[in-house]
């Protein structure tokens, strides 16, 4: 199995690419409403940061630098978490949760990763 295999079935990375087209779908009905303009924008931002951090960070080649990588994808996985909360006034209570929980997982998932990264090898 490839580098490249291993990201790919890393479940964080996968449910965070997950999340990004959940994100894309469910904003994209809003992109016409020019007051959500910049909160589009910046939870198209963190929800594509997730993934993006992760595969910076898995590209470093060492666990302390995939580790503040993946600190940083967490931090956004929080993000979009907290935005999608904000959100309310304009998609279903029903989006929100599962989008809200889909976070949590991924925020689980980089939790257990990093603390693993920071145990003596």
């Amino acid at each position: 199995m490839t580098n490249q295999d291993k990201l790919k079935q890393y479940g964080a990375h996968k449910k965070a690419l997950a999340l990004f087209d959940l994100v894309v779908a469910d904003l994209h009905p809003l992109a016409n409403n020019s007051i959500l303009y910049r909160l589009i924008a910046q939870q198209l931002a963190s929800a594509d940061s997730i993934a993006a951090n992760i595969e910076e960070g898995y590209g470093r080649g060492s666990r302390k630098e995939y580790a503040h990588f993946l600190i940083i994808a967490r931090g956004s996985a929080q993000e979009t978490s907290g935005r999608y909360e904000r959100f309310g006034h304009w998609l279903p209570p029903a989006t929100i949760e599962a989008r809200v929980s889909l976070c949590g997982e991924i925020i689980g998932i980089l939790s257990s990763t990093i603390k693993t990264l920071h145990e003596p090898t």
